[in-house]
């Protein structure tokens, strides 16, 4: 049964993630204690405690997330032997794709974290709370949402941002240009098309200023073959080279989320039939399901979750 790991990205974050798996498994506690030490403050406090809000912001849901993606895999490894090598793919939604980077040591943790604050940072200062803004697009085909885009792109910036699974898409870009988007698509006969509780234009040309803040801190990072391939959101195909994967995180700022064909690729002619999402929520695992047929999605969030997959593994070997 040919594996891939995939890591959640924003929005899958949840006060209390990956608390049980810490008190658990030593290795998985030491990942959020190098997460702490390379921010220099306890982000494993707010991520166990909360509140939710502050956790959610996101400079803080960011690497916060990360950590607790890796919390897993560490576990795995020190409970069942399984490392990432078990797989024949990784990759990431957005974020998630630093995850990936750093389970398939492409990446230090430390530098995985610091990456990632600054990612938050520069993402929420490149356009002022209020100006952009994100929408859904449920039940669409990908060429009704460009066309919704092409009409709202008259009132400004608005382009498709994440291609989540057939029928689910999200544009991002100016407020007003969003907002027309949506109007065109409801007049094309798209039922579902709504603002998302976002607090910046992810995804889009507007984060260009956070774009070229990672380039610059990105130039100094030290990035490794992968241990496996990573499947990257801009090219929805496998990366191995460092530079070619410094230059796609760069890209992926402003970039296209290509998650269904990310998926369709690993499932098609990756051949894969498991995906384990490591980290918090089920999110991904959902889209799976909308994806692509015969393939299996499991989420690992909990020692049980851990101890029910190494099982299946090995009932499979």
């Amino acid at each position: 049964m040919a594996l891939a790991f995939i890591f959640p990205g924003q929005g899958s974050q949840a006060a209390g993630m990956g608390h049980e798996l810490a008190e658990a498994y030593p290795a998985a506690r030491a990942v959020y204690e190098a997460v702490d030490d390379a921010l220099g403050e306890k982000l494993s406090t707010l991520i166990w405690d909360g509140p939710i809000e502050t956790l959610t912001l996101t400079q803080n849901a960011q690497p916060a997330l990360m950590a607790t993606s890796l919390a897993v895999m560490a576990a795995l490894k020190e409970g069942f032997g399984i490392d990432v090598t078990a797989a024949k793919f990784v990759a990431g939604h957005s974020l998630g794709e630093y995850s990936a980077l750093a389970a398939a040591g492409a990446l230090s943790i430390d530098d995985a974290a610091r990456l990632l604050r600054l990612r938050g940072l520069s993402m929420q200062k490149a356009v002022p709370v209020g100006e952009g803004a994100m929408a859904a697009i449920l039940g669409a085909e990908e060429a009704q949402v460009q066309k919704a885009v092409e009409a709202g792109s008259a009132a400004g910036v608005v382009q498709i941002a994440n291609d989540n699974a057939p029928g689910q898409i999200v544009i991002s870009g100016a407020k007003a240009a969003v907002e027309a988007a949506i109007e065109a698509a409801r007049a094309d006969g798209i039922r579902k098309a709504m603002l998302l509780p976002v607090s910046a234009p992810f995804h889009c040309t507007l984060m260009q200023p956070a774009a070229d803040a990672m380039a610059a801190a990105l130039k100094g990072a030290a990035i490794n073959a992968p241990k496996v391939p990573v499947i990257t959101n801009v090219t929805a195909g496998p990366a191995t080279d460092p530079e070619a994967i410094r230059a796609q995180l760069v890209e992926q700022v402003t970039g296209r989320v290509r998650w269904r064909e990310s998926v369709m690729y690993m499932a098609g002619e990756g051949g894969i039939t498991r995906f384990a999402e490591a980290g918090a929520g089920k999110v991904l695992s959902g889209m799976l399901k909308r994806t692509v047929e015969g393939v299996e999605g499991v989420a690992l969030n909990s020692p049980a979750d851990l101890e029910a997959f190494a099982a299946s593994l090995k009932g499979n070997a």
